[in-house]
């Protein structure tokens, strides 16, 4: 009888898409605990719903048909949920997760995607079906456990397998060559581990150096050096004079994506690409300065080596032979056409000393000079890989709400490229602990008037810290893929965990619309370890590391943290680099919904221990070490994404702030004009100038409409007479008047569907910023408003066609072009906020 209550409807002609309203949180409590008895109620309400015949979801039957839960306010539920996650907890799940490879594709992996489901099933109380719940992609199993979540009465959980194309090593060889041919060096490509951290050495050889997409091959040639790899450090080569044709680009780890190196190298005739880390972008933190090397100390281990994917993220993500599709095992595939066709490898500092003084015998300034010289004697790079179809494992989990189909997503990769103690695994432990958290309220009898889906993404590999990809989000952007009209009808918010703790400084990302619910919620939670201060006080924390730092990286840090200012809230706008991607960037197009995302971390300060990211040193015992001791800085995380996420379920009209945004807009365009000024290029942009205007006079009158829809749910239910009554009797005869279409029913109905028109205007707001044409030349990304710079591949551009047509082409008519095509998106944003 308890199931049916969910499907109760309430006709509504002139709905198209089956939404209406919700009630105001604490208010949705009080309606619900007023209805203390259990099976009398139920029953009348199964009779109410089937005099109501067949429409849409509404909620307030569904709220008045429930038991009480015994939780009043959101107060109460945000207090119950916060007492949950646990230092202690979160250090267990962390030596349970981060002491084993788990690279995508791999046996570690599925065992991982299968802990996960163990959580889920065992937090959520979820009883284990006889047969693991693991399902094929495209298989009606698969496909009916996502779209059949609007109509679940009680939590499920299942794995999605998807097949992309990915690659992995097979022997690798790197040396320096006479002039005869002969061999003068070797390089040893491989990492050892050190005894003082056992982890490091039992697993030195689980996954062995090499970049994920690189192409195969064999070259030789002289080695010219190219920075970070930079566009403006590739030009800088050839305005000296440089010609990469046949070279061997060596280049730093930062800055950029590492594919993007790459792509530049390849487009300028380069025969091959190294990388490595370079301990001036450590900071302070190094043997040069007298901190030990670790595990000794927390400078950096010169033999440690940074892998990686070097797909061309800044073209599409997740698998390349199927753009825009699912990877099914069966799908029709074509070439990638966003992977390299030159070989790269990645190499310690170790190796990197000694191909420098290649090009130099006169130290490592003169030859870290971008002035076009090459080496005199050439080297050798073999990269040999397998690639083939491989399977991948997405973990999911549903609590089903009381609006069927209104649903927030949370999600964290969980592939690591060894054994990832930061990245992911803590985010991983901090997504564990949130999952402890609901499973709490669960207990309790709370339940969320939105769905939830909880997601632990396959074949990530990208990182908040440094904003690098390994194999490229393909296992959140499969699901998109596979799920865009369901994602589009149904996801309201989209939140995202890469690795929760590195550092010392907090940092959050996120759509203009989501900055003040993230920022009050870091308002409302403890700093880990500072007393007194809270979890927003964090953004300005630092190291204990100190000493002496290259003044390059100084002028960066300080360039960056004076972009930082511009906000005024205070949270960056989101490029790429993680799972949020396909959410932000790709869904959108006319009949789709871009959806509102976030993500947040303990990000390195410069005066952090130096991370050894995606090395076999990325171990439990460097995080225990020196990332958070205590594991508090976990347990932060995973109370402020707690406490997000329940603002966006159970709130009455979405916490998404509109008018923000229409703010940031005018500051985005203000940069542009700034920029290409400082170029000496003078567009008119006055048609896009008045566009934002147009959007932020429409917002400010949605501002009025919500808080007048929600004023008038309110009211209409404290006039009805049960409102502060607890008594059966009255509510059987209120659910009676419902059935017979009594004034009672028509106000509520009424109250409710203002509340959903203003709703579904914050949902799709940002499908505003949608075109369905693209970015020019890498369409898959959508988002005109934000996207990962197509020099960058991860860093946020804003208003990415017509900044970049300045910035990069020097192109004033194509910027006017593309401000115009902008404007007439907004002006149509404008016009569907009033109408």
């Amino acid at each position: 009888m308890k199931d049916k209550v969910r499907d109760f409807r309430v006709h509504d002609p002139e709905a198209q898409d089956g939404k209406l309203g919700r009630p105001s949180q604490g208010l949705f409590f009080k309606v619900v605990a007023a209805c203390t008895t259990g099976y009398a109620v139920y029953s009348l309400a199964v009779a109410v719903a089937s005099t109501l015949g067949p429409s849409k979801d509404l909620w307030a039957i569904d709220a008045l048909a429930a038991r009480s839960s015994g939780l009043k306010s959101r107060e109460e539920v945000e207090q119950l949920y916060i007492s949950i996650p646990d230092a202690q907890s979160a250090r267990k799940a962390s030596r349970r997760y981060a002491t084993r490879p788990h690279v995508a594709g791999s046996p570690g992996d599925l065992l991982a995607a299968q802990d996960l489901l163990e959580l889920f099933q065992t937090e959520l109380g979820i009883a284990p079906p006889t047969d693991t719940p693991i399902f094929s992609a495209g298989s009606n199993a698969s496909r009916a456990a996502t779209l059949g979540i609007g109509s679940l009465t009680k939590p499920s959980a299942w794995i999605d397998t998807y097949y992309p194309l990915m690659n992995t090593p097979l022997d690798r060889a790197l040396s320096v060559l006479g002039e005869d041919g002969s061999l003068l060096w070797d390089a040893d490509l491989e990492e050892h581990g050190d005894t003082r951290d056992p982890d490091t050495v039992r697993h030195q050889d689980a996954v062995p150096t090499f970049h994920g997409f690189s192409a195969d091959g064999e070259i030789e040639g002289p080695l010219i050096y190219v920075n970070y790899g930079l566009k403006s450090d590739y030009d800088e080569v050839l305005a000296a004079g440089g010609n990469f044709t046949g070279k061997v680009v060596l280049a730093r780890y930062g800055a950029n994506f590492r594919g993007l190196k790459v792509q530049a190298a390849e487009e300028l005739g380069a025969a091959g690409v190294l990388m490595y880390s370079d301990p001036r972008d450590d900071g302070p933190v190094t043997v040069a300065n007298g901190y030990e090397a670790y595990p000794a100390g927390p400078a950096r281990n010169p033999t440690s080596v940074q892998r990686g994917s070097v797909q061309y993220l800044s073209l599409y993500p997740g698998d390349p032979t199927t753009p825009g599709k699912p990877a099914y095992p069966n799908a029709i595939r074509t070439e990638g056409e966003n992977v390299p066709n030159i070989p790269s490898l990645p190499i310690s500092w170790a190796n990197a000393q000694r191909l420098l003084e290649e090009i130099s015998d006169h130290g490592l300034q003169d030859a870290f000079a971008l002035d076009g010289k090459s080496s005199k004697r050439n080297v050798r790079l073999v990269n040999h890989v397998h690639t083939r179809i491989m399977p991948i494992w997405n973990t999911m989990a549903v609590i089903a709400g009381h609006i069927h189909n209104e649903t927030i997503i949370i999600g964290n990769h969980r592939d690591a490229w060894v054994m990832g103690a930061v990245d992911p695994t803590s985010g991983t432990v901090s997504l564990h602990e949130v999952v402890r958290g609901f499973g709490a309220l669960l207990e309790s009898g709370w339940k969320p008037l939105r769905n939830i889906v909880f997601a632990s993404w396959d074949a990530e590999e990208a990182r908040s810290q440094f904003n690098i990809i390994l194999y490229g989000l393909i296992g959140s952007t499969e699901w998109a893929e596979d799920f865009p009209d369901w994602i589009s009808g149904n996801v309201a918010a989209y939140i995202n965990i890469d690795g929760s703790a590195a550092g010392a400084h907090w940092m959050a990302t996120g759509s203009p619309s989501l900055a003040h619910l993230i920022r009050d919620a870091a308002l409302d939670i403890p700093h880990p370890t500072a007393p007194g201060k809270t979890l927003w006080d964090a953004r300005n924390d630092i190291g204990p590391f100190h000493g002496p730092a290259d003044a390059d990286f100084v002028e960066a840090y300080i360039a960056k943290r004076i972009a930082k200012q511009g906000d005024d809230v205070g949270i960056e706008p989101l490029g790429s680099g993680s799972d949020f991607t396909p959410f932000l960037q790709r869904l959108g197009a006319w009949m789709h919904r871009q959806v509102a995302s976030m993500d947040e971390t303990f990000n390195l300060s410069p005066t952090d221990a130096a991370y050894h990211y995606h090395s076999i040193y990325d171990s439990e015992m460097w995080k225990e070490k020196y990332a958070d001791p205590s594991f508090e800085k976990h347990v932060a995380v995973a109370k402020h994404l707690g406490i997000v996420l329940l603002r966006l379920l159970d709130s009455v009209i979405l916490p998404l702030n509109t008018t923000h945004y229409a703010h940031e807009l005018d500051k985005y365009l203000d940069s542009v004009e700034q920029a290409s000024a400082s170029l000496g290029l003078s567009p008119d942009l006055s048609h896009l100038r008045k566009s934002i205007k147009n959007v932020n006079t429409a917002s400010s009158a949605l501002d009025h409409t919500k808080q007048d829809a929600e004023r008038t749910f309110e009211d209409v239910l404290r006039k009805q007479p049960c409102y502060s009554s607890s008594g059966v009797a009255c509510w059987l005869e209120k659910l009676r008047d419902i059935a017979l279409g009594s004034p009672l029913r028509r106000q509520l109905f009424w109250a409710t569907w203002h509340v959903r028109r203003a709703n579904e205007k914050l949902i799709g707001f940002e499908r505003g910023f949608i075109s369905e044409d693209g970015l020019e030349g890498r369409e898959w990304y959508r988002h005109l408003g934000v996207a990962p710079g197509k020099w960058l591949g991860y860093g946020a551009t804003t208003l990415p066609a017509v900044a970049e047509a300045l910035t990069i082409e020097k192109n004033v008519t194509l910027a006017e072009t593309e401000a115009k095509r902008l404007a007439l998106l907004l002006n149509k944003l404008a016009t569907t906020l009033v109408e």
